[in-house]
C-alpha cells in the first residue's frame, strides 16, 4: 500500500533558541532549590542581613584571627556551579555524563576564582558529550569482567584532561565574557537605560525564548553582582509578576466572553502561582497588548533602579511570594513598589487597547492557547484553566502538535507497563495510527520527553515531576482500563491532520490483535528459546493468597535457576508499593527495578487458579511470574496481553486441561 510522504517543515530560528533555552533551563530548575537556600542564608547571616553571624555570614575573625569562611562564598562558589555542571552533563550523558562535566568544572571553578555559572554551563554538557562519545569508541569491544575497570579509569582520566582544559582554556574565556556582559550592564544602569531591555524581554516570554536570555545571562550575572553588593536588579528583569498581572486585570474589567470569565483565575495562577505562561494567550489574541507588557517591564525596572532595589536569588518561579522571600533586607518598598506600578502601568495601556478596539474574544481563547502551546513546543500544564479541558470538561482535549511517543510507566518498567502498552499499542494501531510510539519504561528513567504518560494511580504523583508538559492518564489496571478509549480518541483529535492512515482506521478493531502480533517487542531481538517452557505452567495452583501465590510463581522461576531467592523478596516488595492486578483475572507479580541485579536469565512463570484468590479485592485466576533481562521478556508479555484482551481466548485458558493447551494460545511465544 502507498505511504503518503508529508514533508518536515523546516525548523525556524525561533525553535532552536527556544531548545537552547530550555535546556539552559533544564540545568537551572532542577537547581533552584539550592539557589533559595543560598538565598536564604546570605539575607539572613551576611553583615547586612537580618541576623548577621561571622560564622555562616563569613565575615570578621575567630578567636585565633582567622577569617571566617562561612557558607555563602562556598556554596556561590562550589556547591551551585557543580550542581549545575552534574545536572547539565546528566542531561546528555546520565549520571556519568554528570559526574565527568562535574569533574571538568572544577577546573573552571578554580581557574576563574569567581562564580563560574556560565563556565558551569559549558563544561557540564561538554563533559557529558565527549564522555559519550569516548565510550562509543569501545563500546561493545571490552572483554567481560573488565568494564568496571575501563569504565572507571575512562572517565577520571578524561575527568582530569577537562578540568586541567577548563582551568587553562575555557576559565580565561568565561571570565572575558563574564566582566564584558558585567559591563554592559554597568552601563545600562549608569545611563538609565536598563528599562529598554523590555523592548526585548517582554516579547521574548510571549515566544518562550526568555529561558536563553534569563538562565543564559540574567541569572549568571545577577548571581554575580548579588555576591558582590548583596542584591541584583537583574533577577527581576524577567520575573516580575506585575506587566502579566496588569494585562488579565485589563481583560477582567474590559474583556469579554470566554477571556473575560477565564481571566480572574489565571491572574491567580500567574501572580500567586508565578506560571507567567497563562498571560500569554491573551497576549496572542490581541497582539497589541505586547505594548502593555513592555510598559509594565520598563516602568517595574525603572522603580527598581530608582530606588536602588534588587533580589538576592533568582525568584523561580516568577510568583509575588518567591519575589518577596528572595528581597533585600533593604528593598522591600523598592520590590513590591515595582511589581504595583508595573502592574499599573500594564493594565492603563491593556485597557485603552481593549476599550477602543472591536473584537470579541469568545472564539479566540482557544486558538491563541493552541498558538501558544504550538510556539513553546510541548501542551502548556496550565492552559485548561483557558481552555476548559479539565475534568469537567466533558470531552477529550486536542494536544497543539500530533502526538508522537506515549509511554507506561511503573516501578520497574518491565513487568505490567509491557502489558499495558502493548494493549495500548494494538488499538492505536487499529485506530489507523502506526507511527505513534508505544514504549514502556520504569519511572527512574522517566524524561520530559513523551507526549502521554500514563501510570497506575498509585503511581502517577511520581511520575508528574519527571514529565510535568506531558498528558498524565492515571488507569487502575493495565490490562482493560477504559481509559484507553479516552487516550485512542485523544490520538484521533490530535493526528488526524498530520498522520491519521484513513485505510487502516477502516480496518476491524478485533483485526488488531493479528495483525501486531507480536511487532513491537521483537525490535528488541529475538527472545531465547526458553523463557516459557512446560515445566514452568501450572494448571492447578496450590496457593489460596495473594502472597502465597507470588511465592509459588517466583519459585517456578528460582527453579530454572532465573533468579534468586532475593528476586522473590523484591516481587513482595513491588506488589506492597503497587498492585501487579492487571484485570481480566490476571496478576503478573514481579520485582522492583533495584532487583534487576537478582535475575540471571529472562523467564516466566504461568500458574492457574480455578476456584480464583483474593488479590486485593480483585479475583485473580492466572498469576503470571515474570523475571526479564533487559527486553527479552517483552515478546511474551505481549503475547499474553493479546490473549487476556480476547474474552473467549481467556475462557479457552480457564477450560484448557493441559499445559501444551496454554502455550498453544500464548502463541509464537519462544519463535
Amino acid at each position: 500500500m502507498a505511504t503518503e510522504t508529508v514533508a518536515k517543515p523546516k525548523t525556524s530560528a525561533r525553535v532552536h533558541v527556544q531548545k537552547f533555552g530550555t535546556f539552559l533551563s533544564g540545568m537551572i530548575m532542577p537547581n533552584i532549590g539550592a539557589f533559595i537556600a543560598w538565598g536564604l542564608i546570605t539575607a539572613l547571616f551576611i553583615e547586612k542581613g537580618w541576623i548577621p553571624v561571622p560564622q555562616l555570614g563569613g565575615f570578621g575573625t575567630n578567636a585565633e584571627g582567622v577569617p571566617n569562611t562561612g557558607l555563602v562564598g562556598p556554596m556561590i562558589t562550589y556547591l551551585l556551579p557543580l550542581l549545575i555542571a552534574y545536572t547539565g552533563g546528566r542531561m546528555v550523558y546520565d549520571v556519568r555524563g554528570g559526574v565527568v562535566g562535574a569533574i571538568g568544572t572544577m577546573g573552571v571553578i578554580v581557574g576563574a576564582g569567581i562564580p563560574m555559572f556560565i563556565g558551569a554551563m559549558i563544561m557540564g554538557p561538554l563533559g557529558g558529550w565527549t564522555m559519550k562519545k569516548i565510550d562509543s569508541i569501545w563500546e561493545g569491544k571490552i572483554r567481560p569482567g573488565f568494564e568496571m575497570l575501563v569504565n572507571n579509569f575512562s572517565a577520571g582520566i578524561w575527568g582530569a584532561l577537562l578540568a586541567m582544559l577548563g582551568f587553562y582554556g575555557i576559565s580565561p574565556l568565561v571570565t572575558a565574557f563574564s566582566t564584558g556582559a558585567g559591563n554592559v550592564v554597568q552601563f545600562l544602569v549608569n545611563n538609565g537605560l536598563l528599562p529598554l531591555t523590555s523592548i526585548f524581554i517582554e516579547p521574548a516570554k510571549v515566544l518562550f525564548l526568555n529561558n536563553a536570555i534569563n538562565h543564559g545571562v540574567l541569572t549568571p550575572l545577577g548571581i554575580q553582582q548579588s555576591l558582590e553588593q548583596g542584591k541584583s536588579i537583574l533577577f527581576l528583569l524577567e520575573a516580575n509578576p506585575g506587566p502579566g498581572l496588569g494585562i488579565l486585570l485589563a481583560y477582567m474589567f474590559f474583556g469579554r466572553g470566554a477571556a473575560k470569565a477565564s481571566a480572574p483565575g489565571a491572574a491567580i495562577i500567574h501572580f500567586l502561582g508565578g506560571i507567567h505562561e497563562i498571560y500569554f494567550p491573551y497576549v496572542l489574541m490581541r497582539p497589541m497588548l505586547i505594548l502593555a507588557a513592555i510598559a509594565g517591564g520598563m516602568t517595574g525596572i525603572a522603580t527598581l533602579a530608582v530606588t536602588g532595589s534588587g533580589l538576592v536569588a533568582p525568584a523561580a518561579p516568577g510568583s509575588i511570594i518567591a519575589v518577596i522571600a528572595q528581597t533585600s533586607r533593604d528593598s522591600y518598598f523598592g520590590v513590591i513598589l515595582a511589581v504595583l506600578l508595573a502592574a499599573t502601568a500594564s493594565f492603563l495601556v491593556a485597557s485603552v487597547i481593549l476599550k477602543t478596539t472591536r473584537h470579541s474574544d469568545e472564539g479566540d481563547l482557544n486558538a491563541a492557547t493552541s498558538k501558544m502551546e504550538a510556539m513553546k513546543g510541548k501542551k502548556s500544564s496550565v492552559s485548561s484553566v483557558l481552555t476548559g479541558a479539565g475534568a469537567g470538561a466533558g470531552g477529550v482535549a486536542v494536544m497543539a502538535g500530533p502526538i508522537k511517543n506515549i509511554v507506561f510507566a511503573c516501578d520497574a518498567g518491565m513487568g505490567s507497563s509491557a502489558m499495558g502498552a502493548s494493549v495500548l499499542r494494538n488499538k492505536i494501531k487499529a485506530a489507523g495510527f502506526p507511527d505513534v510510539k508505544v514504549t514502556n519504561a520504569s519511572i527512574a528513567n522517566l524524561s520530559d520527553t513523551y507526549d502521554v504518560v500514563v501510570t497506575h494511580q498509585d503511581l502517577t504523583e511520581r511520575a508528574k515531576p519527571a514529565t510535568s508538559s506531558a498528558v498524565h492518564v492515571s488507569v487502575d489496571n493495565f490490562m482493560n482500563s477504559p481509559r484507553y478509549e479516552e487516550i485512542v480518541e485523544l490520538v484521533q483529535r490530535s493526528n488526524s491532520a498530520e498522520t491519521a492512515a484513513p485505510a487502516a482506521a477502516a480496518a476491524p478493531a478485533a483485526e488488531a490483535p493479528a495483525e501486531a502480533a507480536g511487532e513491537a517487542p521483537a525490535k528488541a531481538g529475538t527472545p531465547p528459546s526458553d523463557i516459557l517452557v512446560a515445566e514452568s505452567v501450572v494448571l492447578n495452583g496450590s496457593a489460596s493468597t495473594r502472597d502465597a501465590a507470588i511465592d509459588e510463581a517466583g519459585q517456578l522461576l528460582l527453579a530454572r535457576g532465573a533468579v534468586d531467592n532475593d528476586y522473590i523478596l523484591a516481587m513482595h516488595e513491588r506488589e506492597e508499593s503497587v498492585s501487579t492486578y492487571m484485570g481480566s483475572f490476571l496478576a503478573i507479580p514481579h520485582g522492583t527495578n533495584a532487583a534487576k541485579d537478582h535475575i540471571m536469565k529472562s523467564a516466566v512463570s504461568v500458574i492457574r487458579y480455578p476456584d480464583g484468590i483474593d488479590w486485593n479485592g480483585k479475583q485473580v485466576k492466572f498469576v503470571v511470574g515474570v523475571a526479564g533481562v533487559n527486553n527479552e521478556h517483552l515478546h511474551i508479555l505481549s503475547s499474553i496481553a493479546k490473549v487476556f484482551t480476547n474474552k473467549a481466548q481467556v475462557a479457552q485458558l480457564e477450560a484448557a486441561t493441559s499445559v501444551d493447551e496454554v502455550l498453544e494460545l500464548f502463541g509464537k511465544v519462544n519463535a
